[in-house]
């Protein structure tokens, strides 16, 4: 069973929370997109927007509470509580992934 792990951060951020977290262990897949957000962020590059980077983390149901933990801490939102992170209810994989950095 897998569930996927998700994080809703600023941008500047983004790339470095994805190395911290590659190479951990349950992490079947994680990918990081780009978007902009109107409500988590003070910074605002765009008038009333704010670069986000989109985290998506499919984990293994085994690891998911460390996995969750570390992300939590890597995106620093136990101090600055600017962002968001969330976890799925569990799931059958479907087919077969790769890692995003191969």
């Amino acid at each position: 069973m897998f569930v996927e792990i998700g994080a809703l951060i600023q941008k500047s951020i983004g790339k470095s929370v994805l190395e911290a977290l590659k190479d951990l262990e349950g992490v079947e897949l994680i990918t990081i997109e780009s978007g902009r957000s109107s409500d988590l962020f003070e910074e605002r590059q765009f008038g009333a927007f704010g670069e986000a980077a989109i985290l998506t983390i499919i984990a293994s149901s085994n690891n998911k509470e460390t996995i969750f933990d570390e992300l939590y801490n890597a995106c620093g939102l136990h101090e600055h509580k600017q962002g968001l992170v969330f976890m799925t209810a569990e799931f059958v994989k479907s087919s077969h992934w790769r890692h995003s950095w191969e």
